[in-house]
């Protein structure tokens, strides 16, 4: 196999506040091969973001801090190399935001910003005389800029892109304003793409049609892009590969119809249980809440919240990343050795039958007792 085109590896991320220091992403593992699509699913407040904005570079510091970790791109890392992290950040990656009311100016038009992102992206030292030089002259390179502008809102499916290029935000509506954002990130022809929620604030309708413009770049360029989400519905449309997080881990990693046909841990499964069913809300959800970040809880920050908690183990002992397939990986203790995957998703589904037969023999000592018929076994919660 080819070396990724984006690999995270061992990404810890503190912040410093007056309550204490926030241990918000610890020990992130991430990879994007070319071409493909990879969904960073999760509850709001799981450290998503955070993710995203380490790679860009884009993370305040302070109060953040990345405290351990690596982020190559193409093989380089980024985090080593401040002056190629901002050449990557300039010329290869971009970025599309969830709210464009906060990233897309008031008092410019449309194609004036376009132009300068289009002028000065990965410029990171712009004078006044620089703009004002760029202002007077270059008539061929603006003309160019604008055509490139008015193509790109077409692809976006805008109406009357030329006459989008000469007004405000506020002029537009909602989804025209997002397809304005998308086109922006795609003005310098990117390889990568970070998408934030981009489709969050929308109706639905509106949210389809820019998942299929996305969808249609993403394909017609080859490009490779990280989508953010909470929603698994819009994860299950957009992305080839989908990694689960929870409390600034990440719990689960598999292709997407793996995720949905088969998922594997406890998170995942109460994240699935938690989409209203046409036929009703079927599922019970997950209790509880993303953990307190300046004191999270020991072991597996799940713990606390899940129906198959081991207690004296997931209470207390570090998680490591299991790998059950060629491309699959699980962080939960259920998976260590001696655990079988099927067996290990019955207890992540609390499948009562399964505690009343025999453990098999090579059942790892302290998750369950397979010296009685019974199948004892301490939980954290109720099963």
């Amino acid at each position: 196999m080819t070396n990724p085109l984006l690999e995270v590896s061992d990404l810890s991320v503190e912040f410093e506040s007056y309550e204490g220091t926030h241990r918000v992403l610890n020990d992130v593992d991430l990879t994007i091969e070319e071409g493909e699509t990879v969904a960073l699913v999760g509850e709001t407040g799981c450290g998503k973001s955070v993710t995203a904005k380490s790679i860009m570079g884009t993370l305040p510091r302070p109060p953040g801090k990345i405290t351990s970790g690596n982020i190559r791109y193409r093989g380089t890392d980024l985090l080593a190399n401040r002056a190629e992290h901002d050449r990557v950040k300039g010329e290869e990656m971009s970025m599309i935001f969830q709210d464009p009311m906060t990233y897309l100016s008031p008092v410019y038009t449309v194609g004036s910003m376009m132009a300068d992102v289009a002028t000065y992206s990965g410029n990171a030292d712009v004078s006044w005389f620089d703009v004002l030089k760029n202002l007077l002259g270059r008539r061929e390179e603006r003309e160019s800029i604008r055509e490139r502008s008015i193509e790109l809102l077409e692809r976006m499916h805008l109406p009357d892109p030329e006459g989008a290029l000469d007004k405000y935000p506020v002029q537009l509506s909602g989804g025209m304003r997002q397809r304005v954002i998308i086109a922006m990130a795609l003005i310098n022809e990117p390889t990568f793409l970070l998408a934030d929620e981009p489709t969050t604030a929308l109706d639905v309708t509106v949210q389809n049609q820019i998942l299929d413009l996305l969808r249609e770049h993403v394909t017609d360029r080859n490009l490779s892009m990280l989508y953010i989400t909470h929603n698994l519905g819009v994860a299950r449309e957009i992305a080839d590969k989908i990694c689960i997080m929870y409390a600034g881990e990440i719990v689960e990693v598999g292709s997407t119809d793996e995720i949905f046909d088969a998922p594997l841990h406890p998170y995942t499964r109460g994240l699935l249980d938690s989409i209203p069913k046409l036929t009703g809300f079927e599922g019970d959800g997950i209790d509880g809440q993303i953990p307190d970040y300046t004191n999270p809880p020991r072991g597996c920050r799940f713990h606390p919240r899940c129906p198959a908690a081991i207690a004296g183990t997931c209470d207390s002992e570090p998680v490591e990343a299991h790998a059950v397939g060629e491309s699959r990986s699980v962080g939960c203790h259920l998976y260590e050795d001696g655990m079988s995957m099927d067996d290990a998703m019955a207890v992540a589904t609390s499948d009562a039958t399964y505690w009343s037969e025999e453990r098999p023999p090579s059942a790892k000592a302290g998750v369950g007792s397979a010296s009685s018929g019974t199948g004892t076994r301490e939980t954290g919660g109720d099963q």
